[in-house]
């Protein structure tokens, strides 16, 4: 205990020590070019170095670079591929933009770069996929749960055939172990982990950063399988308006709708973001009773604003609301059946209301330097039923996050510090049972970066917290990232993740069932009895590189291990009558490899091939057994074509090997299901044209060769037997359906 202490002090002491320190002799400054429209686009990868020397370094994502003064000379060489090299005389610390032009021009060929959909840096330590907007457009993403289509690291499956509800795994782990945050504040956990990515509608993301394994001890200890963090529309950024409406062949409607304003004195902004989704048809294309899809409506509003000031202050505040109305079930189900036998149905309401707010300086004569505070809270209630079961609970969280980063002698040793607070009140009720925790984890974390040469690069974090049930606990992260060719990149990541598991909430589908939960917790005064589930992560990942046939292309490799040396398991082993929660007791582990390849076949066309391999096993009572409902390979292909006349063409093809079933050998002989499913194809398009970048039209079908689990609810002529069970899905519950769209955007 005494040397957790001393650590704690050393982390809150180190952040201090630095501002006594004195400013190094520095240089910096931001590199542009002029585009058609007058305005100034940053330049990504210029080399920036001492004249005469290899002393250099190149500029980030903003164009942004920042290098040591050199004794030998003050002439500053910009050099990039395509454009006139520059040379200034450097004077002063702060250079003003450097406006690079082209080195080549040409009356009758236009010389274009496409930026890619998705891409990955070669030059952070932590390996992160960038998702653009034009990703996300390639598939109907009306909401986060459906922004991974074309996406070969995320898997997408449904939790029940009753809801609906799209879930995401990530390195063969469920959502839950997937710490989400919006921009990097944390979003999706707890009651809002299934349901909270239908809270963030497609049109509303501007990128999405997604990075496997542990990420950085500054975002919290959440981690196990991955981080992903959604950046909504900046107001200062964003189109004044933004249309985008949606129908489908299954009823469904949507419209969004985004208004940005920035004021005149060009220091405030804001945004106002609208989205409506309404199913009002009951559709039964299996005929087995059971609507495929609940009928109800969804509306979010979001506000936002923003503000810059001259002296590096930085300023943003935000509120969110929620309602979701879902009613499904039986054809006949009418409202007043309502947990009676009369008719099995569902119903599902949640109201939830978000703010936050971000308070910063950034201290433009040291740019390496800033301070932030980050305050956000959420409310959440939900009030269901599910036939016979009832499910009431409502969470109520607050978090704080103050941090500072600065440098440690020179731009090589950097470091980011800070404390944060996290608080969580939930009261749960199921049936008769009620279940009320609450969490309070105070912490504090240090991050140094090492950047001793453009070939090597290290970051190492580590974090204590203090939670007042489970008490102190300490989680180092480290990430390290060596280059041994211009194209090439290793990197290895490795760290430790613990959370609280919501076991009701996050497993809502079982409840979809004739199954008795049985929760063999300890009377301890712990959520539900149970202590927290801890893993550690490994990862390794190589990313290659390429220019074949003047198209650029990669190729990268990932594999990754976790191991829970605690987790709370859900057992549906044992009979297909009961779930069981209880402790690890044996192995629980996670093998996760990814192949994938991306390369520009032919002109304007892009192809992304990928495949995965999981072993996924944990221990059931005494048996380490596969992870049921899961393939252990999958396939993935993606092709996009774009054409000069902005006609856009985009066809995904998913395979899906075998998965095993948890056992129903001890039902009668028709309710009986078979150990493992078959393998299967699915196959989505999309076609969309676009009209002076203002007007698009789009036109998509999912699940081309409508193929369909067969009987997706066991027992769906006898819905209050003890055979009934919706949540056995393993292959899509809806068949062929088509969409369409239009966007309109006005600058």
């Amino acid at each position: 205990m005494m040397q957790i202490k001393w650590m704690i002090l050393l982390l809150l002491v180190t952040p201090c020590l630095s501002w006594g320190q004195a400013a190094p002799n520095w240089v910096n400054g931001q590199v542009v070019e002029n585009g058609e429209d007058g305005k100034s686009e940053p330049l990504v990868g210029v080399n920036v170095y001492w004249a005469g020397t290899t002393i250099g370094t190149s500029s980030d994502e903003q164009g942004r670079f920042q290098l040591e003064r050199n004794q030998q000379t003050n002439q500053l060489v910009f050099s990039y591929v395509g454009y006139r090299n520059d040379t200034l005389e450097v004077n002063s610390g702060a250079l003003p933009k450097v406006v690079l032009s082209a080195s080549v021009e040409l009356a009758d060929i236009e010389v274009v770069k496409r930026q890619k959909t998705t891409t990955v840096s070669m030059l952070n330590s932590i390996k992160v996929e960038q998702v653009g907007e034009k990703e996300l457009l390639k598939a109907a993403c009306c909401n986060l749960s459906e922004s991974f289509e074309t996406n070969p690291s995320i898997d997408v499956s449904f939790t029940d055939a009753v809801t609906g509800t799209r879930q995401i795994q990530m390195l063969g782990l469920a959502g839950p172990y997937v710490q989400m945050t919006r921009e990097n504040i944390p979003d999706i956990r707890g009651l809002s982990s299934l349901y909270g990515l239908l809270f963030i509608p497609g049109t509303w993301i501007e990128s999405i950063q997604l990075n496997k394994g542990t990420g950085s001890v500054a975002n919290g200890y959440e981690s196990i399988a991955g981080q992903i963090n959604v950046e909504l529309r900046k107001p200062e950024e964003a189109e004044r308006l933004y249309l985008n409406l949606f129908a489908n062949t299954e009823s469904r409607l949507e419209a969004n709708l985004n208004l940005a304003h920035r004021f005149k004195n060009g220091k405030w902004s804001t945004a106002l973001l609208l989205h409506g989704k309404d199913n009002s048809s009951k559709l039964d294309h299996n005929h087995d009773g059971f609507m495929d899809m609940p009928i109800g409506d969804t509306y979010t509003l979001l506000n936002r604003w923003k503000y810059f000031g001259d002296d590096g202050l930085r300023f943003q505040a935000g509120v969110k609301g929620t309602t979701m109305n879902n009613q499904g079930g039986q054809i006949n189900f009418r409202p007043e059946d309502a947990l009676t036998t009369n008719a099995w149905g569902m119903d599902l309401q949640i109201r939830r209301l978000e703010g936050w707010t971000k308070l910063g300086k950034v201290f433009e004569d040291f740019p390496w330097r800033s301070v932030g505070l980050q305050l956000a809270g959420n409310t959440h209630k939900q009030d269901s039923y599910f036939g016979l079961n009832s499910y009431n609970a409502k969470q109520e969280s607050g978090y704080a996050n103050f941090v500072y980063q600065s440098i440690l002698s020179n731009t090589r040793h950097e470091f980011k510090t800070g404390i944060s607070f996290q608080y969580d009140h939930y009261n749960e009720q199921l049936n008769d049972t009620t279940f009320n925790r609450e969490e309070a984890v105070p912490g504090a974390y240090f991050e140094y970066t090492y950047l001793p040469s453009e070939k090597l690069s290290l970051v190492a974090g580590l974090r204590a917290d203090y939670h007042n049930l489970f008490g102190a606990f300490i989680t180092p992260r480290l990430h390290l990232r060596y280059a041994p060719f211009e194209q090439t990149v290793i990197r290895l990541a490795a760290g430790r993740g613990q959370r609280t598991a919501s076991i009701i909430s996050e497993n809502s589908g079982v409840l979809a069932s004739s199954r008795q939960l049985i929760i063999q917790g300890q009377d301890n005064g712990n959520p539900y009895g149970f202590g927290p589930e801890v893993a550690w992560n490994l990862g390794l990942n190589l990313t290659q590189k390429f220019l074949l046939d003047y198209r650029e292309g990669s190729v990268s490799f990932d594999f990754y291990r976790t191991d829970f040396s605690k987790q709370v398991i859900l057992d549906l082993e044992q009979s297909p009558q009961q779930a069981l929660f209880y402790e690890l007791n044996g192995d629980s582990y996670s093998n996760s490899f990814q192949a994938q390849f991306d390369y520009e076949v032919l002109t304007r066309l892009d192809a992304r091939l990928a495949y995965r391999w999981y072993d996924v096993k944990t221990t059931y009572g005494d048996q380490l057994l596969q992870k049921p409902l899961q393939a252990a390979h999958r396939a993935f292909l993606n092709l996009g074509y774009e054409s000069h006349s902005h006609w856009k063409f985009d066809y995904t093809l998913n395979w899906q090997g075998k998965k095993r079933i948890p056992s129903t050998s001890s039902n009668p002989e028709q309710y009986q299901l078979e150990d493992y499913s078959p393998d299967f194809f699915l196959m989505n398009a999309q076609i969309s044209k676009t009209w002076n970048e203002r007007f698009e039209l789009y036109v998509g079908m999912e699940n081309l060769a409508n193929y369909k689990q067969p009987n997706p609810i066991l027992a769906s002529d006898q819905p209050f037997s003890p055979y009934f069970d919706s949540s056995l899905v393993w292959g899509p519950i809806f068949g062929r359906k088509t969409y369409f769209g239009l966007r309109y955007k006005l600058q």
